[in-house]
């Protein structure tokens, strides 16, 4: 009841109270800020990663491709009979066509996603420094 007979008390009181809220708002953009930006850099880390895999996957699939190539010459050469050769080449499945074409896809996708986040990234940083 004190406090409110004071108008010094009252004014300083509120002005307590304004300092207090401007800094919740200031606290609660920069979190949102910080939260976009994670999430940017989540996405395009994820977009990274899964493209660094399915790469690493389709490289080693490859190599193991030419492996039993060269497995195979060896044992054509080594093998007198031509009835035991096993043919060179057998035509991709369909599954694997299209599991190959889903790959591909999600990768220019995924790759996409990321050139976008990035760009927005970089375009807010240059804002930010012509504002500084």
């Amino acid at each position: 009841m004190l406090e409110t007979q004071d108008p010094e008390k009252k004014r300083l009181i509120e002005e307590s109270d304004r300092h207090k809220q401007e800094l919740q708002k200031e606290v609660k953009a920069m979190s949102d800020k910080t939260e976009k930006v994670v999430k940017n850099a989540l996405i395009i880390g994820g977009a990274l990663a899964i493209t660094y895999l399915i790469v690493s996957q389709l490289g080693s699939s490859r190599k193991k491709k030419s492996k039993k190539a060269k497995s195979k010459i060896t044992r054509e050469e080594n093998e007198e009979s031509l009835e035991n050769i096993e043919p060179a080449y057998s035509p991709p499945s369909f599954l694997s066509q299209l599991s190959d074409r889903v790959v591909s896809q999600a990768t220019v996708v995924l790759l996409d996603i990321a050139k976008d986040k990035l760009a927005e990234y970089l375009n807010n940083r240059k804002t930010k420094n012509e504002n500084s």
